[in-house]
């Protein structure tokens, strides 16, 4: 009877389901779909005189300010970490550490800037109201509706993610000759004991292969 085969066991560690790298790469992607959503939306409504506002305006229910508009950065950063979301998913080893700092640094600047609307909703919608009346530094009543804030959560939750690409990059397959320079010089190679065995072996007519 010949002997049973033996059980190979694969050494590679199982890759939880957080550092898989189309969960990073789709979770970042889509927080940063969210924060460019969010600034096509009424981010503030100014409330004058409609008489200062016209007609078309007033039948609005005051000055909608889109967010593009209130957070003029907002937008350019999204794109940003979506660029750099997207990126990680074909970068070597060094070039996540570089995507990372991007990305946190993109997600730093979407909460700054939604932050400072909420802070001072009047200044943002300054340029807005001197667009629809020709007057600026008017005291006007500004309402703030809830998209800065989900502005906030998200760019908070992008930056966390950011933090994940790091960790989670060990768990992905290497794919440049950066990351497989350590693996090919830990291959196995045959030694001068291996070449005189085969020398043997062909030798007695045997075939060493």
């Amino acid at each position: 009877m010949g002997e049973p085969d033996a059980v190979v066991k694969s050494t590679s560690p199982k890759v939880p389901r957080w550092a898989r790298k189309s969960t990073v790469v789709l979770v970042i992607a889509a927080l940063a779909l969210a924060v460019f959503g969010t600034t096509t939306q009424t981010w503030l409504t100014v409330h004058l005189d409609p008489t200062q506002l016209g007609a078309a305006v007033a039948t609005q229910n005051g000055l909608q300010v889109q967010g593009s508009k209130a957070a003029t950065a907002v937008s350019a950063l999204a794109l940003v970490a979506l660029a750099g979301g997207l990126a990680a998913a074909i970068a070597g080893r060094v070039a996540r550490w570089v995507i990372t700092v991007i990305i946190l640094l993109a997600a730093a600047g979407v909460v700054t800037a939604a932050a400072i609307v909420l802070a001072d909703p009047l200044a943002a919608a300054q340029g807005s109201i001197a667009a629809a009346t020709g007057i600026s530094g008017s005291s006007v009543q500004v309402d703030v509706t809830v998209f800065p804030v989900l502005a906030v959560i998200a760019g908070s939750l992008l930056g966390i993610c950011a933090l994940a690409i790091v960790p989670a990059g060990r768990y992905w397959k290497s794919r440049t000759k950066y990351d497989t320079a350590a693996a090919g010089v830990a291959a196995p190679q045959a030694g001068p004991a291996d070449e005189i065995d085969s020398w043997d072996r062909l030798s007695r007519g045997d075939d060493p292969t």
